[in-house]
């Protein structure tokens, strides 16, 4: 059985659009930025590494506090998920929207996840540490297995950014 069977508790409207009242304001303001990102990079749908990139171009204090416990300069970091994911023969202005139409399977995935688990830790809204560790956590997370490829595991990366989290709650 699904956790969103019923419709009106899914992350997507009956049409096809995101529910934006379930997100607050870092999270609406990364996945805005996942969708500029995904055009710039010529993909004609929106994915998991655009999403953690859009989490890097304006972090919230709890995305810093994981970049700074993994010693991690986030403009570069930014920088090199760009490289690694821009499309030369993609489309050159691709239209995105924050719709199911254009978000991979894994995003919808990802979000229906962040949305849980913001309401298993008490919140009515996602932040953008919900989709950072949603994220972190997948099993098919090509971000996890961007930095596995340089020895940093998924539970260590999800480590750190519980830890964040936690900090960033406590300011």
């Amino acid at each position: 059985m699904d956790m969103f069977e019923d419709a009106k508790d899914d992350v997507f409207l009956p049409a096809g659009p995101l529910r934006m009242d379930l997100f607050g304001e870092s999270a609406v303001a990364a996945l805005t930025e996942s969708l500029r990102l995904a055009r710039e990079t010529h993909w004609d749908n929106l994915r998991s590494p655009h999403v953690f990139m859009g989490l890097l171009v304006s972090p919230d204090a709890g995305v810093r506090n994981w970049g700074e416990r993994l010693q991690a300069d986030l403009p570069d970091l930014l920088e090199k998920f760009q490289e690694l994911f821009h499309q030369e023969r993609g489309e050159r202005e691709p239209f995105l929207v924050l719709h199911r139409e254009f978000l991979s399977d894994n995003v919808i995935r990802l979000l229906r996840h962040a949305v849980a688990r913001a309401r298993d830790n008490g919140r009515r809204l996602v932040t953008s540490m919900d989709l950072l560790i949603c994220l972190l956590t997948s099993t098919q997370s090509i971000v996890a297995e961007c930095f596995e490829r340089i020895g940093l595991t998924a539970a260590r990366l999800t480590e750190l950014a519980v830890i964040a989290e936690h900090s960033a709650d406590g300011m």
